[in-house]
């Protein structure tokens, strides 16, 4: 059974920065697609970064620069690297994972993830205030 566990989320002023944490156990994808997702109040959940078995990433263009996901092998957890946080980036995060399709794991330019992703932790939330 796959379980996703997330955890570091809490409070920053604009500027700040936080690091994300997603524990992963029970899968056994040697080829997988992982991410980090975000939804806040009233508004569409949208991609955030992903990284693949093979190590390649991407992010939505708005935390370019200033996001980075990285992945602990050892530890079978995933981060999120979080810098310069603005206020309107405030929302609960979520990291998911599922089987590698297709060789595409992407976000892709209206924020979209490239491939389904089945499995998902119960999010944590950020607060970025002004």
């Amino acid at each position: 059974q796959v379980q996703l566990v997330e955890s570091g989320g809490g409070s920053v002023q604009a500027g700040g920065s936080l690091r994300l944490s997603c524990a992963a156990s029970g899968y056994t994808y040697s080829s997988y697609c992982m991410g980090w997702f975000r939804q806040a109040p009233g508004q569409e959940r949208e991609g955030v970064a992903t990284l693949d078995s093979d190590g390649s990433t991407s992010y939505a263009r708005s935390v370019k620069g200033r996001f980075t996901i990285s992945k602990d092998s050892a530890q079978n957890t995933l981060y999120l690297q979080m810098n310069s946080l603005r206020p309107e980036e405030t929302a609960i995060y979520y990291c998911a994972v599922d089987r590698l399709e297709g060789g595409n794991c992407y976000i892709n330019s209206v924020g979209h993830i490239s491939q389904p992703l089945g499995y998902w932790g119960q999010g944590t939330q950020v607060t970025v205030s002004s």
